[in-house]
Order: C-alpha cells, then sequence, then structure tokens
C-alpha cells in the first residue's frame, strides 16, 4: 500500500519583481484575487486533497503570510461585540487548526529546489506535494486531489501538466509520455526546461503541482547549480526518473499563472464570474471595454 499524502511544502520565498512597487512592502502571495489572497487559493486546493500539515518556506518580509493564517483577536473581537457572524464564520473556515502550519526560513535565493529542501526535517520520510503559490487552479474537484487519486493507484511520483500551443513550449518545462497509466495519466520518461522551438517531446507543460517521494531530498543536497546559478527541483526529478517511476496528470481545470499580470488579472475575471452578483456588474463593464480599440504597444 502506498503511504498516504500527509504534508504539503509551499514555497513562497520569492521577491515578486514582477509586481512592484506593489510587492515593495506586501508579499506577491497576499495579493487577492477577488475577495481571498492568492495563497488562500492554494491552501485550500491542497486542504481538499486531505492534505493534514502544510509547510511554508518563506523568506523575510513574510510574516503576514503567517499572520494570515492565525486568529486576529482583535478583529473578531471586533466582529462579535458587532454580531458580524458571517465574517467571523468566514476567518474561522480558512483558519488552519493548531499545529497544522510550519513554517521555515529560505535564508538566501538559491532555487526552487533548495526552497524545497529546506523543509526535509519537517517533512521526514514520508510522500509529500508540492504546490506553487504563483499557480491557482479553476477546478470542480482539487488538482492535487485528482493527483492524490491517481498516486493512490500508482504510487511513485506525479506531476499536473496541461497543454500549452505549440509555438508556446519554449515557455515552459515539457513532458515526454510513454504509456497511459490510468484516465488522463501517463509514464514520464524526461522532461525538458524550455525547449528550443520546433523540439519540444510535446505540448504538455508541467502545472506546478507535484506528488513526489522523501529521495528527493538526498538528491537535492548533492545538486549542483543549474540554470540561472540556482538548486533546480527539475534537474533531481530527472535524476530520480532513473529509480522510482514518474507520471503525468493532465488535470480537469484550468490553472491560472498568477506571477504575472495577464495571470493575474485573468484570474480576478474568471473568479469574479462565479459570484452572480459581481457577474451582473462585470459583464455590461467588460463588454464595454472590448468595444474599445486595443492599447497601442
Amino acid at each position: 500500500m502506498n503511504k498516504p499524502i500527509r504534508k504539503a511544502i509551499l514555497p513562497v520565498a520569492g521577491l515578486g519583481t514582477r509586481f512592484l512597487p506593489a510587492t515593495k512592502a506586501v508579499p506577491k502571495e497576499m495579493l487577492t484575487i477577488v475577495d481571498r489572497p492568492i495563497i488562500q487559493y492554494v491552501v485550500d486546493e491542497a486542504r481538499a486533497a486531505g492534505i493534514e500539515h502544510i509547510v511554508f518556506v518563506t523568506g523575510r518580509n513574510k510574516q503576514v503570510i503567517e499572520d494570515h493564517f492565525d486568529m486576529a483577536y482583535e478583529l473578531e473581537d471586533t466582529l462579535k461585540a458587532r454580531n458580524k457572524t458571517a465574517a467571523l464564520e468566514l476567518l474561522e473556515k480558512h483558519r488552519p487548526v493548531p499545529g497544522s502550519t510550519s513554517f521555515t526560513r529560505q535564508q538566501a535565493p538559491l532555487g526552487l529546489g533548495h526552497a524545497i529542501w529546506c523543509a526535509r526535517d519537517i517533512i521526514g520520510n514520508e510522500p509529500f506535494a508540492i504546490l506553487l503559490p504563483d499557480v491557482i487552479i479553476k477546478s470542480e474537484v482539487s488538482c492535487l486531489a485528482q493527483m492524490v487519486g491517481i498516486y493512490e493507484k500508482a504510487g511513485g511520483n506525479i506531476i499536473a501538466v496541461e497543454e500549452v500551443p505549440e509555438d508556446q513550449t519554449h515557455n515552459y518545462g515539457i513532458v515526454e509520455l510513454a504509456g497511459e497509466i490510468g484516465k488522463n495519466a501517463h509514464k514520464i520518461t524526461n522532461m525538458v526546461e524550455k525547449p528550443a522551438p520546433g523540439t519540444a517531446p510535446s505540448n504538455l507543460m508541467i502545472t506546478g503541482r507535484y506528488i513526489l517521494q522523501p529521495e528527493i531530498f538526498d538528491l537535492l543536497s548533492n545538486q549542483d547549480k543549474g540554470a540561472g546559478g540556482e538548486i533546480q527541483l527539475t534537474d533531481s526529478m530527472l535524476a530520480m526518473m532513473k529509480t522510482q517511476p514518474f507520471a503525468s496528470l493532465k488535470f480537469e481545470g484550468r490553472s491560472y499563472d498568477c506571477g504575472n499580470k495577464a495571470g493575474f488579472l485573468s484570474a480576478n475575471i474568471a473568479f469574479g464570474m462565479d459570484d452572480p452578483k459581481l457577474a451582473r456588474e462585470l459583464v455590461p463593464f467588460l463588454e464595454e471595454m472590448l468595444r474599445r480599440p486595443m492599447a497601442a504597444e
């Protein structure tokens, strides 16, 4: 029987330079999609998949993330005094139970692989999930829950993927696949980071959701710096692929890369349209905007 996926790592130490000056004092993970910070959507996805413990790998000036998942005594007391029951219940709904979160520092920006390695002692010797907080996924069933379903049948290591246009594959990490192992799931034989145009082994990009075995930590401990002078998670996954099976899941849903402005704005519109009241106000505005000439580059 495969060990259950109980823990997840969320690397949140990035500087968010693409959103300056907004992220000078506010972590990019705390920018809001409609009425929730980006990080809350990712945590909700993990919890919907049965994750019991979330490890946040943080950096300087990220204290507000820890505060967000803590009690706010003054605010909650004020809400109680004013009988704001709905608002109080909303805060309680999104607050993790005591002991279900950990925070550890990545003291230098040495790459995603290094950020994951920083959580090694908290994860221990068990399989775990990674959710990149720049990416939020809109789906009926949590993307990670879909991955856990494949993991429970196949074991090993699972990576979420989705299709991208052929002429954009050079912008992403792309997987090479072999035989099918389940619905929308295939064996991975290779991963190529940003392949040259026309050389991609498929049009399936790595989305930012992983289930990995703990042996990855030993590989990361000895991993040389790769692209960008950083310790790359992909390099260690390729090394582990020699001894362990990897599978892809083409999940049902859509991802939004909130690490760039277009993806962030698209996510706000997509999630905003889920609220009927907001949608009634948004649709006329969007129709008006679409009638305007596009701004010159």
